[in-house]
């Protein structure tokens, strides 16, 4: 019989450190296949998904690289549609929302349970994002080409301004030498008739 002290009954029960590891790697045990289901649902409803995006995605010019359709695995699997969007499922296993990265921060670009919804909502996105791109070339381009004009106009002034330089010092030799002559002339004439025809004393 166990001895009794000021009224309290010591613990038989003995500790085991090998039975409270057991239950530990127990418990991780069940966590992880908890996960691991978790995991398979979310990226079973992204496939879905990115089944019904597949003939959006062949439609995107074969020129037009920024899209990329695919799953990212993980703790918490991800849609990608291009370096800055893509799309997860919600605690609720159920609903798919799409997110952006922006300068400002993560936005929800649209939070939904229904595939058609999500689908709408990205193709009207690539269909944006696309367009942009063409802007920006185009604008590119034209930048491009007003910059070209304005270096031929450039040289072509140049040309002409040298030319017009070159036409005007051929005009001024021309008048220079005319008038060279000219007085050379005058200059004959007068010493001619001086010696010529002297005055009378």
């Amino acid at each position: 019989m166990p001895v009794v002290k000021d009224n309290v009954v010591p613990h038989s029960r003995v500790r085991s450190l090998r039975e409270a590891i057991r239950k530990v790697q127990i418990g991780e045990v069940e966590r992880s296949d908890v996960v691991v289901e978790l995991q398979d649902t979310e990226r079973a409803r992204l496939e879905m998904l990115a089944e019904e995006m597949k003939d959006v995605f062949k439609e995107i010019p074969e020129d037009d690289d920024q899209f990329s359709l695919q799953i990212a695995a993980g703790s918490l699997p991800r849609l990608w549609i291009d370096v800055t969007s893509h799309v997860v499922v919600g605690g609720d296993r159920r609903t798919y929302r799409f997110l952006k990265d922006t300068r400002l921060g993560r936005v929800v670009i649209l939070e939904t349970p229904e595939i058609d919804d999500m689908a709408d909502c990205l193709t009207e996105y690539i269909a944006e994002r696309i367009l942009e791109r063409e802007k920006a070339l185009e604008g590119d381009w034209l930048n491009r080409r007003l910059r070209e004009v304005a270096m031929e106009n450039t040289a072509v002034a140049k040309v002409k301004k040298e030319a017009d330089t070159g036409r005007g010092l051929h005009w001024l030799t021309v008048a220079a030498t005319f008038a060279f002559g000219l007085c050379a002339g005058i200059g004959t004439l007068v010493a001619y008739a001086w010696f010529a025809h002297p005055l009378p004393v």
